[in-house]
């Protein structure tokens, strides 16, 4: 399939980024459309067969592509890694803080290890890549890190672990903006809500029969696409941000902004979606159960 992008074609060239949890998901469509503005994408992942596949489409599509093997949660490693990444790259421009996880589960059925489990994925990693880079590299030739975090605005009702997590990573985007800013570090966040992705096929029931309903709780009555998450990373790394730091965009459709006091009316839920954009699209199979 063909690939294009919203930006213009270069506007990311000779600029290196790293993309972790960059072997699938919004991370992997992210790093294909860096990769196709001209910039040389560094994929981040525990997996190394999806890292090796990532980064053999971006090659076949004409763009530049490197990888580390890398658990973001374990410091020593985080930050041998990045130093190195430094070392052969040179200045790195931009982190995108993508690698998450999390499972369904009411509050009083989390562990504490479940629970720091998943903070540990989504909030201590984020930091950890962010301070690695910001001292070996950012720190002197300035930078962008861009983290992804989620729709818990008004509480993440059975995912509690992943909203604390989440809710910590603004919180970090924030200050982290403030105190890094005179090194010439912008960080911002994006928060996406219910995203068509394959990632969805690894929940298992109650919460899988609930996916493809969930679009009727949104007032555009679809669900995002990779690729529009996408072009929301890619924004806030591009010169088009060039003054907003410690900002969060949300990129949910408005769901995050609606009440059960004035419920979403008008149009049937559609599953009208364009699935264009820079991932091998395959619609998740808990969608194609009501195409």
């Amino acid at each position: 399939m063909s690939y294009r992008s919203v930006f213009a074609k270069q506007s990311m060239q000779n600029r290196t980024i790293i993309v972790t949890g960059g072997g699938s998901g919004i991370g992997r469509c992210c790093a294909h459309e860096l990769a196709s503005l001209g910039a040389k994408v560094i994929l981040i992942g525990r997996n190394l067969d999806k890292l090796l596949t990532v980064q053999q489409e971006i090659h076949e599509d004409g763009g530049q592509a490197d990888y580390a093997q890398l658990d973001i949660r374990i410091e020593a490693d985080v930050d041998n890694t990045v130093a190195a990444l430094v070392e052969r790259h040179g200045p790195i421009y931009g982190l995108v803080n993508n690698a998450g996880g999390q499972f369904p589960s009411p509050l009083e059925q989390i562990s504490q290890r479940g629970f720091e489990a998943v903070v540990n994925t989504n909030l201590t990693g984020g930091f950890l890549m962010s301070k690695a880079l910001f001292s070996h590299s950012m720190s002197d030739h300035g930078g962008v890190i861009v983290n992804i975090t989620a729709d818990y605005w008004g509480g993440m009702p059975g995912m509690g672990h992943s909203g604390a997590a989440r809710a910590g990573m603004e919180n970090f985007t924030k200050t982290a903006a403030w105190e890094w800013g005179h090194k010439g570090v912008r960080v911002n966040a994006v928060a996406p809500g219910w995203v068509a992705s394959s990632g969805m096929d690894t929940y298992e029931e109650p919460m899988r029969s609930k996916i493809p309903k969930m679009r009727e709780d949104i007032p555009l009555k679809r669900m995002a696409t990779e690729s529009e998450v996408s072009s929301a990373i890619v924004f806030l790394l591009s010169e088009g941000a060039s003054f907003i730091s410690g900002t969060t965009i949300r990129v949910d459709g408005a769901a995050s902004q609606g009440s059960a006091v004035w419920p979403i009316r008008g149009q049937k839920a559609s599953n009208s979606v364009s699935y264009q954009g820079f991932h091998r699209a395959v619609v998740p199979s808990v969608l194609q159960q009501e195409s």
